[in-house]
């Protein structure tokens, strides 16, 4: 078991979001899923299981950020907004159920967010990258229209996903030593 647990250690200490240096090579809907699949066996209260899936491939992309996001800008700022996004491989957006009684809401925000980082890790041990983005423009209700979120759902987050050089740097990351934020009552 000690062995599992440095593995673990090792992945949660390796996965970096990969914002850039994607390749062109296709991201499949079934390693999606499959994917998706181990990610939802995250702790959910009530097993409530408060979310849902919109998967944009790389031949529904174009159609996806002009019907869904160059809609919540400018014309003036379309052609910064398609080249931010056109080099992506593929989106998943990830849909919450929200309740109107905040202990509940909270944990499925608190489900959902576990479920997403089951998600990274998986991801990024098959050599997928992801970044967990949560731009502006994913509240606007244009945005929610054209991907037809219900009125008791939030998009909680538009993943980027794709393959990448190994050989782009990923900026290291460093953490606080909890000791520094660490208290005893």
């Amino acid at each position: 078991m000690k062995d599992t647990m440095q593995s673990i250690s090792e992945l949660i200490r390796e996965r970096r979001s990969v914002k850039r240096g994607y390749i062109q090579k296709e991201v499949k809907q079934d390693l999606i899923v499959s994917l998706l699949n181990d990610a939802v066996w995250a702790p959910n209260h009530g097993l409530r299981e408060p979310w849902r899936f919109i998967f944009i491939s790389n031949d529904r992309k174009e159609s996806f950020i002009e019907e869904a996001i160059l809609s919540c800008f400018p014309k003036g700022q379309h052609e910064q907004m398609w080249n931010k996004f056109n080099d992506v491989p593929a989106f998943l957006i990830v849909v919450m159920k929200t309740d109107p009684r905040q202990k509940q809401w909270d944990e499925n925000f608190a489900a959902t967010s576990s479920m997403l980082q089951n998600l990274q890790l998986l991801a990024w041990e098959k050599d997928l990258g992801m970044c967990w983005k949560t731009p502006n423009f994913i509240y606007d209700p244009r945005f929610y229209e054209a991907l037809e979120i219900e009125k008791d759902e939030k998009i909680i987050s538009m993943l980027q996903i794709g393959y990448f050089d190994k050989e782009t740097p990923i900026p290291n990351r460093t953490r606080t030593d909890v000791k520094e934020k660490l208290t005893y009552f």
